[in-house]
């Protein structure tokens, strides 16, 4: 099983959890927040973060998703992925976190492609009059 860190500002990470839990009913345990906070050491963070990835790691690896790329957070996360069993994804979103959330068993870069996909996927315009409610991402 693969586990899923969000590396986010202040307290985005636990609002995004909080969202899977209202979905799914409950947020599963393979899933983690590391909220990253004005003054916060990034040190301290990334310390913080190694000792997350190796309580979620069962031998699937880790998949990073980060809020802003080039910000503290993903700067944070782009040195926790120093290994192949740790990947990153800037941009999370909650249908993004919901798509992986859902599909842990999948190999890592699977997994990745899936976050990605999500996120892009779940991006839509929408009017009162040109929106097709059935064509939505909920629907995935």
């Amino acid at each position: 099983m693969v586990g899923i860190l969000i590396v986010a500002h202040n307290g985005l990470g636990s609002s995004l959890l909080d969202c899977v839990r209202h979905v799914l009913r409950s947020v599963p345990p393979h899933i983690k927040a590391l909220s990253v906070l004005e003054d916060d050491d990034p040190q301290q963070k990334e310390a913080e973060g190694r000792a997350l990835i190796a309580a979620l790691d069962q031998g699937d690896g880790v998949l990073i998703l980060t809020d802003v790329f080039g910000a503290t957070p993903s700067n944070i996360a782009r040195r926790l992925c120093n290994s192949k069993q740790v990947m990153g994804v800037a941009g999370v979103n909650l249908p993004m976190l919901l798509r992986v959330a859902c599909c842990c068993d999948k190999p890592l870069a699977e997994m990745a492609r899936r976050a990605l996909e999500g996120g892009r996927d779940c991006i839509v315009y929408m009017d009162s009059e040109d929106c097709d409610a059935t064509a939505g991402c909920a629907n995935h």
